[in-house]
């Protein structure tokens, strides 16, 4: 739903790349050059960006 502060496996912080990576992802720039850019290095913490999905906005619509 929101993106963890920091990476499962290593603990890296890794929620203040999310916004900048979302807004290069839709501007069709390639995944792998801007993780590179963003000095993301580690895979553990590219999967953690690459592989999130953002429900919030659709959990938002139903009520308990």
């Amino acid at each position: 739903m929101i993106i963890p502060i920091r990476c499962f496996t290593c603990g890296k912080p890794i929620s203040e790349y999310y916004e900048k990576f979302i807004n290069e992802i839709k501007t069709n720039k390639d995944a792998k050059k801007v993780l590179n850019d963003l000095g993301i290095k580690r895979y553990c913490c590219r999967r953690m960006l690459l592989s999130h999905v953002d429900l919030i906005d659709d959990i938002m619509k139903y009520k308990r």
